[in-house]
């Protein structure tokens, strides 16, 4: 491993999301502990954790590409939203990659800005519009989406 980074990489092996994936992990973490210290065979210990290196750094970098297109995004897409969907859009951030569990629906938007049905109707189809949302589905099952990939706009 150099020191060099590569493009489009981090330039040091990335443990930030370490502790969190052990937790994700942790019945199997305490398993694993146990079964290395009934006997002096730490092969599998250290392959597991090995893998759990790696699958955080993966963490890491999907967080961090998360970022970069958020700002790219609000760069994108500046001064273009009303105060209801700006709010919306930033609370759709907050819930991190995987955004609203399920994606964001009609009812979700009117919670959060308190907007009538028909506002929040044609403020979901702004945004549609606009290339900021993506949309699924039909009636009562229509869902939205973060359209963070410039490509697909």
């Amino acid at each position: 491993m150099g020191s060099r980074a590569d493009p489009g990489k981090l330039g040091q092996p990335s443990l930030i999301a370490l502790a969190y994936t052990i937790e994700r992990r942790r019945k199997a973490y305490y398993e694993m502990l146990e079964d290395s210290n009934k006997d002096n065979e730490i092969t599998p210990w250290l392959v597991w954790f090995a893998e759990i290196i790696l699958e955080a750094q993966q963490t890491t970098l999907k967080r961090v590409e998360f970022y970069i297109a958020k700002t790219r995004f609000y760069d994108r897409f500046h001064g273009q939203f009303n105060e209801r969907q700006e709010k919306v859009i930033a609370r759709m951030f907050r819930k991190g990659i995987d955004g609203f569990k399920g994606g964001l629906s009609a009812e979700n938007y009117i919670s959060v800005t308190a907007a009538a049905r028909a506002t929040a109707t044609r403020d979901l189809q702004d945004l549609v519009a606009k290339g900021a949302l993506t949309r699924t589905g039909e009636r009562r099952y229509t869902r939205y989406w973060l359209l963070l990939n410039e490509e697909n706009v």
